[in-house]
């Protein structure tokens, strides 16, 4: 299938997703091999791309979203636009627009309330010079998705300009006068945003009928600067749209590529189904090649055209002949704890010191600490951690201290190389007395972090 039909896909999804629902009802008389190839697509160069508009139509100083202006009756006056546009994609293309005309409104239409306007003037003008502006306009969906050529298409457009022009205000008295004293142009940013229906006439014409809102960046485009919201227009208009390029060549924009792809996945499903009956049969014939070769009896992994031994037991380990592989002997490995062992040890608790009331081991502690990490590595011995404490102080201060010591004691070791899964560290507080607490010898002796290697 040709690589450009990814391309069209994208569009296509955009433009129509009943096309490829379409598709997949069709009935199976579509799919013979006399079904015609259908012209395919090769990029921009087959296409028109560059057309140019002119329109005219009516100018409201209120846009359908938004709200109105600062005049209680709007008043419709006469517009006319032009453009140039350029066509990316099917449905995408870049759109240059000119816009001018005039803008009017009055205050004769009384409030929501029944009481007139509170305000100075009662009337504007605005020459609406001129608008210049960059759209990207979006083929939204297509009308007739049967037929590769399209003759309707909705559109929208958004984009951001330049707008320039003068207001004038008409007091109560009918006194007229410009809202600039100068004589120039006011000039804002407008940001448009349109929608509109386009027919197709020709391949050289387009009739086009849309709507445009314009957002201005100030409050100045009736003469009034009143209140929070900015102004804006809107202009309905009518027009005709002439394509330029070779004659022959079809427009890109009506160009559908949904039907398109329809066909071209329909062409290449006909040319599959022709071979279809031939390859069924070379399937056949290799589908029983593999069903010789991979055929296992036992389930030992090994197919039968291989195994030297059949019918080998189940969850039997076997090696590439289907043999089973002798069980190895497992030889467990006696660890003996000699007196050196308990001498590391116990030298290790003897010299095991901490700082006042804390969990802090003193550096002198360290080298017998270090032999005991030495020991664990080496023999691969598990290690219990016992803390204690005399009665001195609060209970659950005390049970929470020896638990951190022999936490301590454990971090020490770990950060030796000892094998933390083989260390068990745990706390017993003053429940665990081996001495009498009533002496300062017996409080000594009961301050203590015991080990047992095992």
């Amino acid at each position: 299938m040709n690589r450009t039909i990814l391309w069209k896909a994208a569009c296509a999804l955009l433009t129509t997703a009943p096309a490829l629902s379409h598709a997949q009802n069709q009935p199976s008389s579509t799919m013979s091999t006399t079904y015609s190839p259908p012209p395919m697509f090769n990029g921009l160069k087959d296409y028109k791309t560059w057309s140019v508009g002119v329109n005219g139509g009516l100018l409201a100083p209120v846009a359908a979203t938004g709200g109105s202006n600062d005049f209680t009756k709007w008043k419709a006056s006469g517009g006319y636009g032009a453009y140039v546009k350029y066509q990316l994609l099917h449905c995408f293309a870049l759109r240059a627009d000119y816009v001018g005309g005039k803008l009017r409104a009055d205050n004769s239409k009384n409030l929501g309330n029944g009481m007139p306007p509170v305000s100075p003037y009662k009337s504007f003008e605005t020459n609406l010079n001129w608008t210049a502006s960059l759209n990207a306009v979006f083929n939204i969906t297509t009308v007739n998705w049967l037929f590769r050529q399209n003759f309707v298409q909705l559109y929208a457009s958004v984009g951001g300009g330049i707008a320039g022009y003068k207001p004038k205000l008409t007091r109560k008295d009918g006194t007229t006068f410009p809202y600039k004293e100068y004589d120039k142009s006011i000039q804002e940013l407008i940001i448009p945003v349109g929608a509109g229906l386009k027919f197709r006439l020709s391949e050289y014409i387009n009739l086009d009928l849309g709507y445009t809102m314009y957002y201005t960046d100030g409050d100045n485009l009736d003469g009034y600067p009143h209140g929070v919201n900015k102004d804006k227009f809107s202009y309905g208009y009518a027009g005709l749209e002439f394509a330029i390029g070779k004659k022959g060549k079809r427009q890109l924009q009506w160009h559908n590529p949904a039907k398109q792809l329809y066909r071209e996945v329909q062409y290449q499903k006909a040319i599959l189904a022709s071979s279809l009956d031939s390859a069924q049969q070379i399937n056949a014939r290799l589908t029983a090649e593999v069903d010789k070769l991979t055929k296992d009896s036992d389930g030992d992994g090994v197919s039968d055209y291989f195994d030297k031994c059949p019918g080998t037991p189940p969850n039997t380990k076997v090696d590439g002949a289907g043999c089973p592989l002798p069980v190895p002997e497992k030889i467990e490995e006696k660890v003996v704890i000699t007196e050196e062992d308990n001498r590391i040890v116990k030298e290790a608790i003897q010299n095991l010191e901490f700082d006042f009331a804390k969990a802090t081991i003193k550096p002198s502690s360290y080298p017998a600490l270090d032999r005991v990490a030495d020991l664990l590595k080496r023999k691969h011995l598990n290690l219990k951690l016992s803390g204690h404490t005399d009665n001195v102080g609060n209970k659950e201060r005390n049970l929470a201290l020896s638990r951190e010591r022999a936490e301590a004691v454990k971090a020490y070791l770990v950060s030796q190389g000892a094998n933390p899964t083989k260390i068990e560290a745990v706390g017993y507080g003053m429940s665990q007395p081996i001495a009498s607490n009533n002496t300062a010898a017996g409080r000594q002796r009961n301050r203590r972090v015991e080990f047992y290697i095992f």
